[in-house]
């Protein structure tokens, strides 16, 4: 075989690692340095006293912040799904006084939707969520300050915040998100059944999506 025929194979094998590499989550354990304070005055409006099962909070640069949750009920019934945003922007900074001083605007009435999701579903994504952060976030890696819009999970009490995903599970899991929050506003329970039902497929690539990088992981590791 000549020199070049063994370049093609060698070529597909690199690809899983490059692929994993470039697709690393930039997420950290815990809130980034200079983001608590914003991070927790939104989730004590939008989640207050709720305990999530998953929990996802965007905090831009600009514009209003926002949460999407999935709450699980005590009685085994479908869970809640719910989308919230405050009136307007929670960090502000106010200039009145001759100075400029950074306010928390916690003394809002947040706009909240949210509609009944089936109970094997929500524990799925749940699973499948928790699965490709504690996969792709190392357990000894702190959330990174960094000059851009954080997202922060929160999945059974473990925090992960940082950039948001643009490839990889990490991308699958924005754009569920993303579909979520049109769900939540979705009054007619039969478009919502549709909805669910794009929900599974994209469950189960994610799954594919899990299994290549786990073999790019044994790869790299072998």
């Amino acid at each position: 075989m000549s020199p070049r025929a063994w370049l093609l194979p060698l070529a597909l094998l690199a690809m899983p690692l490059a692929q994993a590499a470039e697709c690393e989550l930039q997420l950290g354990h815990g809130w980034p340095p200079a983001t608590g304070n914003h991070g927790d005055a939104v989730e004590g409006l939008l989640v207050a006293d709720a305990a999530p099962a998953l929990q996802l909070t965007w905090l831009p640069k600009r514009g209003t912040e926002s949460a999407l949750m999935l709450l699980q009920p005590t009685d085994g019934g479908d869970w809640t799904l719910r989308y919230a945003r405050p009136s307007e922007r929670v960090d502000q900074w106010d200039n009145r006084g001759g100075g400029m001083k950074r306010v928390l605007l916690v003394d809002q009435q947040p706009e909240v939707l949210e509609v009944p999701m089936p109970a094997a579903l929500a524990a799925r994504l749940v699973d499948g969520w928790q699965r490709t952060l504690q996969a792709g976030v190392p357990a000894d890696r702190a959330a990174e300050f960094h000059d851009d819009e954080v997202l922060s999970f929160v999945i059974a009490g473990e925090r992960f915040s940082g950039l948001e995903p643009k490839c990889g599970a990490g991308e699958l899991l924005v754009e569920q998100a993303e579909d979520l929050i049109k769900t939540a506003d979705e009054d007619d329970a039969e478009d919502r059944a549709e909805r669910w039902q794009d929900l599974k497929r994209d469950l189960d690539e994610l799954d594919e999506e899990l299994v290549e990088a786990s073999y790019g992981d044994r790869a790299a590791a072998g």
